[in-house]
């Protein structure tokens, strides 16, 4: 089915034949004033060098410079050969929750720079942006034109009579669901607010906010995106009287935007943000990759973290052996940190509640924090963890050092690395940034703990003198990834093989066309384990990691060792 009969037979299904004609005609005069643009024909399928970074436009900060012109300057001298693509959390100016209440979505905040020092990216790297889909900042022009009664922005917000019943709706955080707003002619009323009383969630069975929405959408492409990340996606369409999560028009809605894309820019890749249980997660690939082209693997930093907590690979290797893909053009998103914190609800169904509470447990003695959720009987539950991963890997009783807390953590990251999909790295993983207590403190909000903006020339030393710990980190992050990116058996949608090599080790075979195989070897604790290689072939091994040559048979890996191995 063409691009052109997909986005009016969904916008008929959304909005009804009336409504979905005259959005079809609107629709249609945006993508005509977007046509005129160049962009490439056909999508552009990731393959194994690619690579995300994921960072705030100011991360790195330095006094005679903008803070997005840092970070071109930093990623163009450390991370040109490492990473193809950078995601940028949300750089417009905002309100509050660092960027997500987002005041104006197509203005850059000027305390990081402009739209041209965005583009400056480009001729190096893919860029991806955050759309902040779901809800708009308070204070944002929109809203005032919303109180105001200006016309095509009435129904912006969600209109809710405070003596609904609204126990069944899924609550991502323990807030109030609905905020109560003054119009400008005095009418009181209540809004949808699902995150905060400063973001206020946006009512797309509004036309007018549909359209709007998706011009955001094609400036960003118009600005150079290649990735947009749909942010807090399956909370978009609310029917009171029900979960408000997952609903059958969330899922219309981002089938129509990847609709509209590919009558304007398909080489756009659209990945979608749900912490949520894996199956409600890869709902979102939708139908033969009709909706997201990539989705976050929200269970990965949870069960990778358990796995090592309790020394027992065991159930990521359960959990792997279910990563099939839907279709060519989809793929997975594969991370352990972000910007947030750990997603705890991945972890439903997958792992003991007591398992559960001895990784909180842990997170808190490493200096962590846990965000809670409100469930619809009125308790409450973990929701995610809030801690750098680097310190969530330090260990219970920080054995060994800084020596082995390194290799720990980087056993993690190579892992991240192996598994079928596209890696993202965030960049405080890839500098080895601990627990920003001092943030928590200035803030107030557990996040903080691992959003620490950075003063560039002291990072900089730190990196460039091998002794200290970021500097251990960072280069030896940096040339795993160097190495990953010269395999095609590390290619996105490669073949694999989870292999049950001990109970200690996670070992996945990986393997495309003709090319020579990579059996990927982790030993997630502090013992060394003998694992047996025969699975790549006999015959003479070389670890791409290490240079060194072994003989295919018995192979003993030292605490924490990380072996690729291909026939020599």
């Amino acid at each position: 089915m063409n691009s052109r009969k997909r986005i009016t037979d969904l916008l008929v299904r959304i909005y009804g034949p009336v409504k979905g004609q005259a959005a079809r005609a609107r629709i249609d005069e945006l993508i005509a004033s977007f046509r005129t643009d160049p962009c490439p024909s056909t999508a552009v399928n990731p393959n194994e060098k690619e690579v995300v970074l994921i960072t705030y436009g100011d991360t790195l900060r330095q006094s005679d410079q903008r803070p997005l012109q840092t970070l071109r300057t930093f990623t163009g001298s450390y991370l040109r050969k490492v990473i193809s693509t950078i995601h940028f959390l949300p750089f417009f100016p905002y309100s509050s929750d660092d960027g997500f209440s987002v005041i104006d979505y197509l203005k850059i905040d000027p305390t990081l720079g402009s739209w041209e020092d965005v583009r400056a990216f480009s001729p190096e790297f893919r860029l991806m942006f955050d759309w902040v889909v779901n809800h708009i900042s308070a204070q944002s022009p929109w809203m005032e034109a919303y109180l105001s009664s200006r016309p095509g922005y009435q129904s912006l917000a969600i209109e809710v009579d405070p003596q609904e019943d609204l126990s069944m709706v899924t609550r991502p955080r323990s807030l109030p669901l609905v905020t109560p707003f003054t119009k400008q002619d005095g009418r009181r009323v209540h809004l949808w607010t699902t995150f905060s009383e400063d973001q206020v969630d946006l009512n797309f069975k509004s036309i007018d906010v549909l359209v709007d929405m998706l011009r955001v959408m094609l400036t960003y492409v118009r600005n150079g995106a290649g990735i947009l990340r749909l942010d807090a996606i399956a909370y978009l369409w609310k029917e009171i009287g029900t979960s408000c999560i997952h609903l059958p028009q969330t899922h219309w809605v981002v089938k129509l935007f990847r609709a509209v894309l590919d009558a304007v820019a398909p080489h756009v890749i659209l990945i979608t943000e749900t912490n949520v249980p894996h199956e409600e997660n890869i709902s979102y690939f939708g139908d033969a990759g009709d909706e997201a082209q990539m989705v976050y693997n929200f269970t990965l930093p949870p069960l990778l973290l358990h796995c090592f907590l309790k020394g027992d690979i065991s159930p990521l290797n359960r959990w792997a052996e279910t990563l099939r893909l839907p279709h060519p053009r989809t793929a997975f998103f594969n991370f352990t940190a972000s910007h947030d914190g750990i997603g705890v609800r991945p972890l439903e169904g997958i792992v003991p509640d007591e398992d559960i509470t001895r990784l909180i447990a842990v997170v808190k003695a490493n200096g962590g924090a846990v965000s809670y959720k409100q469930n619809p009987d009125g308790s409450e539950s973990p929701y995610e963890l809030n801690i750098t991963y680097v310190d969530a890997l330090r260990g219970e009783a920080a054995e060994g050092g800084d020596e082995t807390h390194v290799r720990r953590f980087l056993a993690s990251q190579s892992i991240a690395l192996v598994l079928p999909g596209v890696p993202a790295v965030y960049i405080h993983s890839l500098l080895g940034s601990r627990n920003w207590k001092e943030g928590v403190s200035i803030t107030g909000r557990a996040r903080s703990i691992n959003r620490e903006r950075l003063d560039a020339t002291r990072l900089i030393a730190e990196l460039e003198n091998p002794g200290t710990f970021r500097s251990r980190i960072f280069s030896r992050y940096r040339a795993m990834i160097e190495v990953r990116r010269q395999q095609p058996a590390f290619h996105p949608k490669a073949s694999f093989r989870v292999l049950r090599a001990a109970r200690q080790v996670f070992a996945i075979l990986r393997y495309r066309g003709s090319g020579p195989p990579v059996l990927a070897l982790t030993n997630i604790s502090p013992d060394q384990i003998t694992v047996d290689t025969k699975e790549i072939g006999a015959g003479t091994l070389r670890d791409l990691l290490s240079n060194q040559i072994f003989s295919s048979g018995k192979l003993a890996l030292a605490p924490y060792d990380i072996r690729w191995l291909t026939p020599a």
